[in-house]
């Protein structure tokens, strides 16, 4: 049956259908474990970079607009899921399904923008130390900060109101939550537009990680000239990419299983598949961060003193 989009109450999401009252509540209960530490740790980690006055520097302002890029991703998953595990159906309303694409989407994509920024900022500051004041000014930081938060912004509102555009022939999703590739599968014309731009702004964010890529291609020459210099690589640009493998690797997954997936794979597969950008990096990335840069380690540690001390 086809339906205009714009009449559709709601989307039922089918990923919890085999998923067991005991299973659920383990889930759960990890899913809220997993939560709580993303919240806390980059929580702490932004709140480290405000408070401290020697983090005011651009690669921990990046470093800042990495985690809250995290909060911003995860809470349009992770309530709504906890919420779906303790309820008897799972369904969301056509609005709250597009602006939960809409948030998802554009925090990978902000991810790999930021990525991109921080890339930048290490080859200027290892590379071309000199230039490095002149070049990354204040105004500069702003606009890299800006570039990196809108444009996946509109990028993504761009593919949203092209899909709000559709008109369906179904409104089950076999998913832990909305994506853009699942209600685009529900449609009942041709969505080779929707396809081509799509793969366009795949194009764009895979150059994004291309150009991270060459910029640590310059890097490594460096330090294959100055050895004396490899600490700093260890302490800066090992974390960072380390996080952009982890971010590039767990969106691939959910990338290949959102088009490519089979539909013998079993469901709890898909499920582990589908939300590993919403759990490993925005957990892991503070806490590789603030374990590997010193500065940001010594700064938690005084926060810590200061605060005992208070308290005695």
């Amino acid at each position: 049956m086809m339906i205009n989009a714009s009449m559709i109450g709601s989307f039922t999401l089918l990923g919890l259908k085999d998923t067991t009252a005991k299973y659920r509540l383990m889930v759960f209960a990890l899913t809220l474990l997993c939560y709580t530490v993303i919240i806390l740790v980059n929580v702490a980690l932004i709140a480290t970079i405000i408070l401290e006055e020697k983090l005011h520097k651009p690669m921990y302002i990046f470093l800042c607009n990495l985690c809250f890029n995290s909060l911003y991703g995860t809470a349009a998953f992770h309530p709504k899921f906890l919420f779906d595990l303790l309820s008897s159906t799972q369904v969301i309303s056509y609005a709250g399904c597009l602006l939960q694409v809409f948030f998802i989407y554009s925090y990978a994509a902000t991810d790999f923008s930021i990525l991109a920024v921080m890339s930048y900022d290490r080859y200027l500051a290892i590379c071309r130390p000199l230039e490095y004041h002149s070049i990354m000014t204040k105004q500069r930081v702003i606009l890299l900060v800006c570039f990196s938060r809108l444009v996946p912004l509109i990028s993504q509102a761009v593919v949203m109101i092209m899909t709000s555009k559709l008109t369906l022939c179904g409104f089950q999703i076999d998913k832990l939550y909305c994506d853009n590739w699942s209600i685009l599968k529900l449609s009942c014309y041709s969505i080779t537009l929707n396809n081509i731009v799509g793969f366009i702004f795949i194009l764009v964010y895979t150059g994004n990680a291309l150009f991270v890529l060459c910029s640590y291609i310059q890097l490594v020459k460096f330090f294959l000239k100055y050895p004396q210099r490899r600490r700093k690589f260890l302490q800066t640009c090992v974390p960072h990419l380390i996080c952009l493998i982890n971010v590039s690797v767990t969106l691939l997954f959910d990338l290949m299983y959102a088009r490519y997936g089979s539909e013998s794979m079993p469901q709890s597969l898909k499920n582990f598949m589908a939300i590993q950008f919403l759990i490993i990096p925005p957990m892991l990335n503070p806490i590789l961060y603030g374990l590997n840069l010193t500065q940001v380690r010594n700064s938690c540690l005084r926060m810590d003193k200061k605060k005992e001390i208070q308290e005695q």
